[in-house]
């Protein structure tokens, strides 16, 4: 895993529009999203104790959080994610699952993540038994993604996020979503290995917007 530099900013609708102009003039839309966007919908886990979410409102320095994460509700492609941060640094393990696992999964079925050719899926399995980790929330919203080739940058503009209030139905295209709290329902997200250029760091600038530790999961547990 590469470790690289991240900043997340929370914007509103308004600053994504700004945004989104900007980066038009300076970056390309990355391969992933040729025609501008796509719907990213994610599960999360945490404890029975919320240690994730905790963490991650406490600015925990060393803190790590498990997903399950799909596109455009394309349920043929589904990955388990672990994602960790330290020293401002983060990394993201990655394993395939099928729909089939996760519905297993939500059913209370773990018999299938005994796979050692799948260390992410063991090592989650580890932590559902000696942590209590369980799915949490759905998390679904809009991203605009933004590549820029010196030093491997990557920005993206998440927007319209929404979560299943009191539902876990990751697998159902159809399940009820409402927008998170508040104003700013969104999330400005610039990733970079060495070095970040000038003049993507001059087009992310936002009047009143700092960079904090913003969490869509947060946002979406705002509701329970």
């Amino acid at each position: 895993m590469t470790k690289r530099h991240e900043i997340k900013i929370a914007i509103n609708d308004a600053d994504a529009a700004a945004l989104r102009q900007r980066l038009r003039l300076v970056a390309r839309y990355d391969e992933h999203a040729p025609e501008g966007g796509y719907l990213v919908r994610s599960l999360y886990f945490d404890t029975l104790r919320d240690l994730a979410l905790r963490e991650k409102l406490d600015s925990v320095n060393n803190r790590e959080k498990f997903r399950i994460r799909c596109y455009d509700r394309d349920f043929s492609f589904i990955q388990l994610e672990k994602k960790s941060k330290s020293n401002g640094l983060g990394e993201k393990a990655k394993a395939r699952v099928t729909a089939n696992e996760v519905k297993a999964l939500l059913d209370g079925d773990l018999a299938w993540m005994n796979d050692p050719s799948r260390p992410v899926v063991v090592e989650l399995l580890s932590k559902m038994r000696s942590q209590g980790l369980r799915p949490k929330v759905v998390v679904e919203y809009r991203r605009e993604p933004f590549a820029y080739r010196p030093g491997n940058v990557r920005v993206t503009i998440d927007s319209d996020v929404r979560t299943g209030v009191g539902s876990l139905a990751f697998l159902d295209p159809a399940m009820p979503l409402v927008p998170v709290p508040g104003e700013q329902r969104g999330v400005l997200e610039v990733k970079w290995d060495a070095f970040l250029p000038d003049i993507i760091r001059d087009a992310v600038q936002l009047n009143g917007r700092r960079s904090a530790a913003f969490s869509k999961y947060a946002a979406a547990r705002m509701y329970g």
